[in-house]
């Protein structure tokens, strides 16, 4: 997808001129971002607005003083490669990268432009970074969440359903992160008296086979942990929860609020007027080795109240006063 497309799609969220040239004594700079997502993905909008808002917000406007090339990977990992290189040919000032394989693509496309990183659970892992406090190279930008959130996911789970005894971990085998995020399940399930097993998503047709396979036996629910194929297909794995009636706790409230059960993870509609405040400080000279890395500070619960009567729980009324969003 290209910039005029996305910029059409978001519509009045920034509507802003696309007027090419800069006015007369103002340099025009050039910021790409890059996404392994749809660009009409809801969310995608939503947060790419975000950023653009928040740039506006600091003095940077479309067709005055910058100029925004956007490209949309849709899941197609060739793609997404090709768009990386591209965005790098056009010589940006900076890139804003998406997910850690669009993230690790424009590092590898080039070690030079400046990055700045959002959705990216294990920058190191990646290898964004050298070191979260100082950088390094030319990448810099924000953690989805700590490994550890993870371990959050299974207990939460265990407090909705007690009498849950196995859990399908639903995870993206083409990310890195899914390793770790998996690990984390591994080790704290056991102590819940919870089995493990896991769902590899790749095409749709596998996590429909996964699902249906695991609901065959009793005391089940889902795990779906963060990546691109969890984020393109969000609408399936919702909707065979709903089908095999099994509670499930996502890594972000997209889901929930498309009729999931629970989430429980960052902001990252905020991580993304962060990442514009990062592109900023770029734009007036600083350098992303010396920006550090940032973790979420807090995370949101987000509950579909109408979900989980419709699978028949009771939940907790802690849970409930705990929660940020109920959604009813």
């Amino acid at each position: 997808m290209r910039r005029r497309e996305f910029i059409t799609l978001i519509g009045g969220a920034a509507a802003w001129p696309l007027a090419a040239d800069a006015q007369q004594g103002e340099r025009m700079r050039r910021i790409g971002i890059l996404t392994g997502i749809a660009g009409e993905d809801a969310e995608t909008k939503t947060r790419i607005s975000a950023f653009l808002q928040e740039l506006q917000l600091l003095g940077w406007t479309e067709g005055r003083n910058v100029r925004i090339d956007i490209r949309a990977g849709a899941g197609n990992a060739v793609a997404t490669r090709k768009y990386a290189a591209e965005l790098v040919a056009l010589g940006p000032d900076v890139i804003l990268g998406t997910g850690a394989s669009p993230a690790a693509l424009l590092v590898e496309a080039s070690h030079t432009v400046p990055i700045v990183f959002t959705i990216v659970v294990d920058p190191i892992g990646a290898g964004l970074v050298e070191k979260l406090s100082r950088p390094g190279g030319n990448a810099t930008g924000f953690m989805q969440f700590d490994y550890s959130l993870s371990g959050k996911w299974v207990e939460l789970l265990k407090q909705v359903a007690p009498g849950l005894t196995q859990v399908a971990v639903i995870r993206d085998p083409s990310s890195s992160a899914a390793i770790g995020q998996f690990a984390v399940i591994q080790a704290v399930a056991p102590s819940l008296g919870l089995e493990v097993s896991a769902v590899n998503i790749g095409k749709s047709g596998d996590v429909d086979r996964g699902v249906t396979a695991f609901a065959r036996e009793p005391n089940g629910g889902l795990i779906i942990t963060s990546g691109p194929s969890t984020v393109v297909h969000r609408d399936l794995i919702v909707s065979l929860a709903a089908r095999h009636r099994l509670p499930a706790v996502y890594f972000d409230r997209t889901h929930v609020v498309g009729g999931g059960l629970m989430s429980y993870g960052a902001d990252l509609v905020g991580q993304f007027r962060q990442a514009a405040n990062y592109v900023d400080r770029i734009l007036r000279g600083e350098k992303p080795a010396n920006l550090p890395v940032q973790a979420p500070t807090r995370y949101e619960l987000v509950i579909n109240l109408r979900t989980a009567k419709a699978l028949g729980l009771d939940l907790p009324a802690t849970l409930l006063a705990r929660a940020d969003e109920v959604i009813e």
